[in-house]
């Protein structure tokens, strides 16, 4: 099937879950951190202290994800999807009156939960779960919503500041998921879901089994592709967040760094779409074997670089890698572990990732405080995502022969 046509067969779908991965914007680093010096003066906060209140809740998000991911497997995407996103807005709401560190540590809490986390979830697995064939493309049309966030809300919100002050703009936010959630629950009408499906429409994983959670942890290859999962949320939201640090010691303005931004949302975006069609046309296993490289040569370029025409080169191959983080995962596990549990399963991935989102930057914080800037540390996380990769690759080669051998096909419903 055509690329146009499967769109149009499935705009409803397709779009519900645009929504959500744009919502997700919301609980994201790239917005909260738009907030962080307004944050950090109204409590009288250190960088230290912010990152300690930032690491602290997004570690107990992710926690909960391991949990609250698997209402997925559970209820409709209409009623779940609609629901994460009331409760995001609520949180933007309290966000605007916060008056008390416990109770910002709190809000945090919520927001990474709802937004980074059940957000992007609900969307992936939605997709991951709904279609087969065209598994890939379907991710890489809902992951849309991430680039559309992460090129428009940072100007919008930074211009918002300055007309009507951070609080209020937290208004805005809210105001803007109270108006998606409806849409949500208008658009999923007719809903592929675990409970309106018949049982066929699960597609097995590897020796024809739908793998449970439990299983997952006690295979080989759960554990031999963490590595490469949890690298690129944990070392890319590090570069972002130090993205002030980093112009320092490149001897660069801000300004000049935040320049080639842009670069990395175009290159992000084409390596996203070229990776749905990829996984549709080769499968998962070959691409989990070799979608990090990119980072590791691209800070590798960037820690080398000492003009800006290098930092971009460097930030295009990192980009190539967070384009692809996008979309292959969540295909991965439908295709290796099945899709009548998928929800748990990528529940558990998700929690790991978001965990390494916590964890990248405090560590590479506390790394420079003993002298080492991140600079010098991406040579490091070059090699890592190099060891990486190999460990993956002798678990997926293997796996690869394990999977079915039938013809997948997506049922177009009306």
């Amino acid at each position: 099937m055509g690329t146009l046509r499967f769109i149009r067969s499935n705009l409803n779908w397709l779009s519900a879950g645009l929504l959500l991965t744009f919502a997700s914007s919301f609980g994201q680093t790239f917005f909260l951190s738009i907030f962080a010096g307004e944050i950090r003066a109204e409590f009288g906060l250190t960088h230290a202290a912010w990152g300690g209140i930032y690491m602290l809740g997004t570690l107990c998000s992710a926690l909960v994800m391991v949990w609250a991911g698997v209402l997925t497997d559970l209820l409709r995407v209409r009623v779940l999807g609609s629901a994460v996103l009331v409760v995001l807005a609520l949180a933007c709401v309290s966000m605007a009156f916060v008056s008390s560190l416990p109770m910002l540590v709190a809000l945090i809490f919520v927001l990474r939960l709802m937004g980074q986390g059940m957000s992007s979830h609900v969307a992936s697995t939605a997709m991951a779960r709904w279609f087969v064939a065209a598994r890939g493309r379907a991710l890489a049309v809902a992951s849309f919503g991430f680039s559309i966030g992460e090129a428009l809300l940072p100007f919008i919100f930074v211009a918002l500041m300055g007309l009507i002050g951070w609080r209020s703009s937290w208004l805005v936010a809210a105001g803007a998921l109270v108006v998606i959630s409806p849409l949500i629950f208008l658009l999923l009408k007719q809903e592929r879901t675990p409970q309106s499906s018949s049982s066929e429409d699960h597609v097995a994983g590897m020796d024809g089994r739908h793998w449970t959670r439990v299983q997952v942890l006690r295979s080989p290859l759960f554990w031999m592709v963490v590595p490469v999962l949890i690298g690129p949320p944990a070392f890319g939201t590090a570069f972002f967040f130090l993205q002030v640090h980093l112009a320092e010691v490149k001897g660069w303005s801000h300004l000049d760094l935040v320049q080639l931004f842009p670069v990395y949302t175009a290159m992000s975006i084409c390596a996203m779409i070229a990776s749905g069609f990829a996984i549709d046309r080769f499968g998962t296993g070959r691409m989990m074997s070799v979608y990090t490289l990119p980072l590791a040569v691209g800070f590798l370029i960037f820690s080398q670089s000492a003009t800006l025409v290098g930092g971009a080169i460097g930030i295009a191959f990192f980009a190539m890698t967070s384009g692809m983080q996008a979309t292959l995962p969540a295909a991965f596990w439908a295709e290796f572990f099945g899709t009548r549990n998928l929800g748990s399963i990528k529940a558990m991935a998700t929690a790991i990732m978001v965990f390494g989102s916590a964890v990248g930057p405090g560590l590479t914080g506390l790394i420079i405080d003993f002298g080492v800037d991140y600079t010098q540390q991406m040579v490091w996380v070059s090699g890592y995502m190099v060891a990486a990769t190999a460990f993956a690759m002798t678990g997926l080669n293997r796996a690869r022969l394990l999977l079915p051998r039938a013809p997948q096909v997506d049922v177009i419903r009306p």
